[in-house]
Protein backbone atom coordinates (compact mmCIF):
# COMPACT_ATOMS: atom_id res chain seq x y z
CA UNK A 1 0.00 0.00 0.00
CA UNK A 2 1.36 3.44 -0.87
CA UNK A 3 2.64 5.83 1.74
CA UNK A 4 0.07 8.44 0.63
CA UNK A 5 -2.80 6.02 1.27
CA UNK A 6 -1.36 5.15 4.68
CA UNK A 7 -1.10 8.85 5.59
CA UNK A 8 -4.66 9.38 4.39
CA UNK A 9 -5.94 6.49 6.51
CA UNK A 10 -4.03 7.74 9.57
CA UNK A 11 -5.42 11.25 9.07
CA UNK A 12 -8.96 9.89 8.70
CA UNK A 13 -8.40 7.78 11.82
CA UNK A 14 -8.26 10.99 13.87
CA UNK A 15 -12.02 11.28 13.32
CA UNK A 16 -15.09 9.09 13.65
CA UNK A 17 -15.58 9.04 9.87
CA UNK A 18 -15.82 5.65 8.23
CA UNK A 19 -12.79 5.18 5.92
CA UNK A 20 -14.67 4.52 2.68
CA UNK A 21 -12.66 4.00 -0.50
CA UNK A 22 -13.53 7.48 -1.77
CA UNK A 23 -12.71 9.19 1.55
CA UNK A 24 -9.36 7.40 1.73
CA UNK A 25 -8.56 8.34 -1.89
CA UNK A 26 -9.39 12.01 -1.28
CA UNK A 27 -7.54 12.02 2.06
CA UNK A 28 -4.46 10.61 0.31
CA UNK A 29 -4.62 13.49 -2.19
CA UNK A 30 -4.98 16.01 0.63
CA UNK A 31 -2.34 14.81 3.11
CA UNK A 32 -0.53 11.98 1.34
CA UNK A 33 2.72 13.91 0.97
CA UNK A 34 2.70 15.10 4.59
CA UNK A 35 2.14 18.75 3.59
CA UNK A 36 -0.81 20.99 4.38
CA UNK A 37 -2.77 22.30 1.44
CA UNK A 38 -5.51 24.67 0.42
CA UNK A 39 -7.94 23.27 -2.12
CA UNK A 40 -11.26 24.05 -3.66
CA UNK A 41 -13.74 21.30 -4.35
CA UNK A 42 -13.06 21.80 -8.05
CA UNK A 43 -9.27 21.52 -7.70
CA UNK A 44 -9.56 18.36 -5.56
CA UNK A 45 -12.02 16.90 -8.06
CA UNK A 46 -9.55 17.61 -10.90
CA UNK A 47 -6.70 16.00 -8.94
CA UNK A 48 -8.84 12.91 -8.25
CA UNK A 49 -9.80 12.71 -11.91
CA UNK A 50 -6.12 12.98 -12.94
CA UNK A 51 -5.39 10.00 -10.67
CA UNK A 52 -8.21 8.00 -12.20
CA UNK A 53 -10.38 8.07 -9.09
CA UNK A 54 -14.05 7.53 -9.99
CA UNK A 55 -15.57 10.28 -7.85
CA UNK A 56 -18.20 12.91 -8.65
CA UNK A 57 -17.91 16.62 -7.86
CA UNK A 58 -20.92 16.27 -5.53
CA UNK A 59 -19.07 13.53 -3.61
CA UNK A 60 -16.01 15.77 -3.31
CA UNK A 61 -18.16 18.60 -1.91
CA UNK A 62 -19.88 16.25 0.55
CA UNK A 63 -16.58 14.69 1.60
CA UNK A 64 -14.91 18.06 2.19
CA UNK A 65 -17.90 19.11 4.32
CA UNK A 66 -17.66 15.84 6.29
CA UNK A 67 -13.89 16.41 6.79
CA UNK A 68 -14.62 19.93 8.10
CA UNK A 69 -17.44 18.74 10.37
CA UNK A 70 -15.07 16.08 11.76
CA UNK A 71 -12.43 18.73 12.53
CA UNK A 72 -9.92 17.45 9.97
CA UNK A 73 -10.06 20.61 7.84
CA UNK A 74 -11.32 24.15 8.00
CA UNK A 75 -13.31 26.04 5.41
CA UNK A 76 -12.23 29.54 4.44
CA UNK A 77 -14.75 31.54 2.44
CA UNK A 78 -13.51 34.27 0.15
CA UNK A 79 -15.94 36.79 -1.35
CA UNK A 80 -18.85 34.99 0.29
CA UNK A 81 -19.05 32.61 -2.64
CA UNK A 82 -15.71 30.83 -3.13
CA UNK A 83 -14.71 28.29 -0.48
CA UNK A 84 -11.23 26.96 0.13
CA UNK A 85 -10.49 24.03 2.39
CA UNK A 86 -7.35 23.95 4.52
CA UNK A 87 -5.82 20.85 6.08
CA UNK A 88 -4.07 23.04 8.67
CA UNK A 89 -6.70 23.42 11.38
CA UNK A 90 -4.63 25.62 13.70
CA UNK A 91 -5.63 29.28 13.88
CA UNK A 92 -3.63 31.18 11.28
CA UNK A 93 -4.13 34.01 8.78
CA UNK A 94 -4.25 33.63 5.01
CA UNK A 95 -3.24 35.58 1.95
CA UNK A 96 -5.72 35.51 -0.92
CA UNK A 97 -3.99 36.23 -4.22
CA UNK A 98 -6.67 37.96 -6.29
CA UNK A 99 -4.74 37.65 -9.58
CA UNK A 100 -4.82 33.85 -9.61
CA UNK A 101 -7.47 33.07 -6.95
CA UNK A 102 -4.95 31.25 -4.77
CA UNK A 103 -5.03 30.95 -0.98
CA UNK A 104 -1.77 30.62 0.98
CA UNK A 105 -0.80 30.79 4.64
CA UNK A 106 0.33 34.16 5.98
CA UNK A 107 2.94 34.35 8.76
CA UNK A 108 0.93 34.04 11.98
CA UNK A 109 3.79 35.38 14.11
CA UNK A 110 3.49 38.75 12.32
CA UNK A 111 -0.23 39.14 13.01
CA UNK A 112 -1.35 41.10 16.06
CA UNK A 113 -5.02 41.46 16.90
CA UNK A 114 -5.22 43.73 19.88
CA UNK A 115 -8.98 43.86 20.30
CA UNK A 116 -12.08 42.50 18.62
CA UNK A 117 -15.62 43.74 19.16
CA UNK A 118 -17.76 42.12 21.84
CA UNK A 119 -20.27 39.62 20.54
CA UNK A 120 -23.87 40.86 20.50
CA UNK A 121 -26.19 39.83 23.32
CA UNK A 122 -27.00 36.12 23.15
CA UNK A 123 -24.08 35.27 20.86
CA UNK A 124 -20.52 34.06 21.29
CA UNK A 125 -17.54 34.37 18.98
CA UNK A 126 -16.84 30.98 17.37
CA UNK A 127 -13.72 32.02 15.47
CA UNK A 128 -11.97 34.92 13.79
CA UNK A 129 -10.79 34.40 10.22
CA UNK A 130 -8.16 36.72 8.78
CA UNK A 131 -7.87 36.80 4.99
CA UNK A 132 -5.53 39.41 3.58
CA UNK A 133 -6.31 40.12 -0.05
CA UNK A 134 -3.31 40.70 -2.31
CA UNK A 135 -2.80 41.72 -5.93
CA UNK A 136 0.43 42.05 -7.84
CA UNK A 137 1.74 45.58 -8.24
CA UNK A 138 1.45 47.09 -11.70
CA UNK A 139 4.83 47.19 -13.41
Amino acid sequence: MSEAIERGKTWLGRSDLRPTRQRVALAALLVGDGQNRHVTAESLFAAAKDRGEPVSLATVYNTLKAFCDAGLMQEITVDGSKSYFDTNTHDHPHFFWEDDSKLTDAPAEQLEIIRIPDAPEGAEIASVDVVIRLRRKAQ
